[in-house]
């Protein structure tokens, strides 16, 4: 066997459990892609959104606000929230800020969307790999038992399958896990902005 294995290499002396690994991989990276993307393309700042339309109520321009908001709506997260909060204001304090809330939760939900499956695939992916560990020991325990003359050569197969399936099973795990935690701090930092700003811009709305 030569030192310079290639992918294809090792994914053959992993056994029939790198197959699974495998689709865990496809499933992770396409769900961090797909997150990633999401969060980037509805851009999540809320502080300088928060800003304008601040400048804009205390301008007693609060149509003008809602309309602005409403045209940046499809790209920005926050404008659906502060629209629905402008939107609410007539209705008085308690109203105005239960319906804000209940947009933002439904906006942290969409962004959250596929999170539980990253956090599924750090927990199950290590135990697949640990599954093929199993199995790789069983066919080198099996081989010495079958055996009259034992060497290294006759366990290998089984102790690389063992090996492989926990590297590349915990691969998959880290990646997964370092995904969710940054989507989450994203997430959690959106959140914490945007209940920030709807404290802010209540009292302007109250003197409305």
């Amino acid at each position: 066997m030569e030192n310079n294995w290639s992918l294809i290499e090792l994914f053959k002396l992993g056994g029939p459990f790198m197959w699974v690994l495998l689709a865990f991989s496809i499933f992770t990276v396409t769900i961090i892609i797909e997150r990633s993307i999401y969060i980037f393309w509805h851009d999540c700042k809320v502080a300088p959104l928060s800003s304008r339309v601040k400048n804009l109520i205390n301008d007693g321009k609060k149509e003008q606000a809602i309309k602005m908001l409403s045209s940046l709506s499809h790209k920005k997260t926050a404008a659906t929230i502060l629209q629905t909060l402008l939107e609410n204001s007539q209705y008085g304090e308690e109203r105005m800020e239960k319906a804000a809330e209940c947009e933002a939760q439904e906006r942290i939900r969409r962004m959250e969307n596929g999170f539980s499956y990253l956090s599924a695939a750090s927990s199950i992916a290590p135990l697949t790999g640990f599954l093929g560990t199993v199995s790789g020991m069983i066919g080198a325990f099996k081989s010495i038992a079958a055996a009259t003359d034992v060497n290294a050569q006759l366990v290998a197969n089984g102790i690389y399958e063992a090996l492989i399936t926990t590297v590349f099973g915990l691969i998959i795990a880290i990646v997964s896990l370092v995904a969710y935690n940054i989507l989450v701090h994203r997430v959690d930092t959106f959140a914490a902005e945007t209940s920030k700003c709807i404290n802010d811009l209540m009292p302007a709305l109250l003197k409305d």
